[in-house]
């Protein structure tokens, strides 16, 4: 083919690259070469002995609180730092991180939550559209295994991990469709996982409409309100959040909930 008629491959800017605009507060991942000493595997989360010990720094600062409520707010830091660079390649430069347990690396903070990744690489190129596949790397093989460990590990019901995972996926969605690199069928993609009741194989989609939007009587602003409370409540630090279900309710039906759940 002459060298003129030939299409140059559309240009696509490293992962790090994109930590403007919605995401220039963040900090991006880590990319390949060696991981950093106080990194760590990951995988090792399959046995739920190695998850305990890793949740322990975290859970110390809470003595004696609610362990459904102390294992909920861990997750929703990892799920946060774990869900922003995912969608990011994916919305905007249409890659796949390699995301699974096995192949991501952690770095916790002083209190012992998730704050930064490593990755050995920066994805493969996606190729289809299809919101199931498109995000199957993130929610099959991350979310899936690591829910099932903390729901044994804390005894609350997995779908309190799943609400805590679903609503940073809607919100960094959201966040995500304002970036001038945003590919909008990616987007409308990621908004398509969450409006679908049923999995491919016919069973309950975990991550149906994690966060619901509707305008109160007599305001007119939206209001985004989680379809699951993340349990936070149940630890003496902590009040319900801006986006629970449970807000507006009086402060003894609060009390009262507290009480049954213990």
């Amino acid at each position: 083919m002459p060298l003129a008629l030939r299409q140059p491959p559309l240009f696509k800017p490293s992962l790090a690259a994109c930590y403007t605009g919605p995401l220039a507060n963040f900090t991006p991942p880590l990319i390949g070469g060696i991981a950093p000493l106080e990194a760590f595997k990951t995988a090792r989360w399959r046995d739920a002995d190695w998850l305990k010990q890793d949740l322990a720094r975290f859970s110390s600062q809470y003595p004696n609180g609610d362990t459904r409520a102390v294992v909920s707010l861990w997750s929703k830091w990892h799920f946060s730092v774990v869900t922003i660079p995912t969608l990011t390649a994916n919305l905007l430069l249409d890659k796949d991180l390699p995301i699974g347990l096995d192949d991501t690396q952690v770095i916790f903070n002083e209190k012992g939550a998730t704050e930064r990744l490593w990755l050995p690489n920066e994805g493969v190129v996606l190729t289809t559209d299809d919101p199931f596949e498109r995000f199957s790397t993130l929610i099959d093989q991350h979310w899936a295994p690591l829910i099932e460990q903390l729901g044994v590990i804390s005894k609350a019901a997995q779908r309190v991990f799943w609400s805590n995972a679903g609503g940073y996926f809607d919100y960094y969605v959201n966040a995500l469709g304002e970036h001038p690199l945003a590919n909008q069928q990616a987007v409308d993609s990621a908004k398509a996982l969450l409006e679908a009741r049923s999995l491919p194989n016919g069973k309950r989609n975990p991550l149906f409409q994690p966060v619901r939007y509707f305008t109160p009587t007599g305001n007119e602003d939206v209001k985004r309100v989680r379809k699951l409370c993340c349990l936070r409540y149940l630890l003496d630090e902590f009040d319900t959040c801006g986006t629970c279900p449970l807000d507006g309710c009086d402060l003894q039906a609060r009390k009262r909930a507290k009480q049954v759940a213990n």
